[in-house]
């Protein structure tokens, strides 16, 4: 796990020096009117679907869902998908359940493209165009790379949706900065009790990271994490908020928080331990804050802060006397049905 996460950066030049092969998607969005977009992942890749949704959505302007997967393996439903675009995502390419989709999919009229770490997968041979992540062997259980390729290539699509050619060299040279940072997460890992509730908090843009980072500490320290949208958590979940929680909350650089500040009022009336992930602008001097990435773009930010989450898994993971490369009962391949 720490190594693949040490391979992001170079996962990224690797997407950016191979961004031809999302030039086949010029003709696609051409000839195309697509009047709605379905998501179709599982796991990991599901946090990296929701990102990929508001990147559509703010970018592009038309709706996108995230499939329901049982409707299809469950109930046998035939989908009626014309001038619908599928996007799948799947590091291995081999979940049963998403194959399953993806045939219904195009048999209902849907038009599929898959995003992959595997080009002679079952998901990739279906997909009427594939993007290859381009992330090499993934070994560790818990996603890393992978997961920052599907970022990463998902804003690249919508770049090509939008005939534009992706610019991302800061995103190279930023997440350098935080994988050359080894003490990037320890104050807060030395910090975080592994008997009190972790509650991790992002919106917009940041929600994705927020529901990846509780899942990669599910998948390695063993304990019941929740990642929820910030105005969800306000809706009901607050209620159990204590000043024993810990609480981490995704504020990227270069974002509007504007919105978060009253929030953050009622939940520092509950003396929570608050952990900052991006930003210091609106932490208190005795909140710890890891700081992110500096590009000047929100949506680049996020792709980059991935990390951070990532090595905090990793670390309180070990801090916890846990290998988290052999997670309890889990393997790299999920085959649901």
């Amino acid at each position: 796990m720490e190594s693949e996460i040490s391979q992001i950066p170079a996962v990224f030049q690797t997407i950016l020096d191979n961004s031809n092969q999302f030039d086949k998607l010029q003709e696609v969005f051409k000839n195309h009117d697509f009047k709605s977009v379905q998501i179709l992942a599982r796991g990991t890749s599901d946090n990296a679907a929701h990102f990929l949704k508001y990147l559509i959505e703010t970018k592009i302007g038309i709706p996108v869902g995230l499939t329901s997967l049982s409707s299809v393996t469950i109930y046998a439903t035939q989908l009626k998908f014309e001038n619908t675009l599928v996007i799948a995502i799947s590091q291995s390419g081999q979940s049963s359940d998403l194959i399953k989709y993806s045939h219904a999919a195009k048999a209902g009229g849907g038009f599929l493209i898959a995003m992959t770490n595997d080009g002679l997968s079952p998901l990739a041979e279906t997909s009427d165009v594939h993007i290859s992540l381009l992330a090499g062997k993934e070994v560790a259980v818990a996603a890393t790379k992978s997961y920052a390729a599907e970022l990463l290539c998902s804003l690249i699509l919508v770049d090509y949706w939008l005939n534009q050619k992706p610019s991302a060299t800061l995103v190279i040279n930023q997440a350098k900065l935080l994988i050359a940072d080894k003490n990037l997460v320890a104050k807060a890992v030395e910090s975080v009790s592994s008997e009190n509730e972790i509650v991790v908090l992002g919106r917009g843009f940041s929600y994705p990271n927020a529901k990846e980072f509780a899942l990669k500490i599910q998948e390695t320290s063993k304990v019941s994490v929740q990642g929820l949208s910030i105005a969800d958590y306000m809706h009901g979940p607050i209620s159990a908020l204590t000043s024993k929680t810990q609480l981490f909350v995704l504020a990227q650089n270069d974002s509007d928080l504007s919105f978060i500040k009253d929030y953050i009022k009622q939940i520092r009336s509950r003396s929570p331990k608050i952990y900052w992930i991006g930003t210091k602008s609106l932490a208190e001097a005795s909140e710890i804050v890891i700081e992110g990435a500096k590009t000047g773009n929100e949506i680049h930010n996020c792709i980059i802060d991935c990390i951070i989450g990532q090595r905090f898994a990793l670390e309180f993971a070990r801090k916890n006397g846990l290998d988290p490369d052999k997670p309890t009962g889990l393997s790299k391949v999920t085959l649901t049905n």
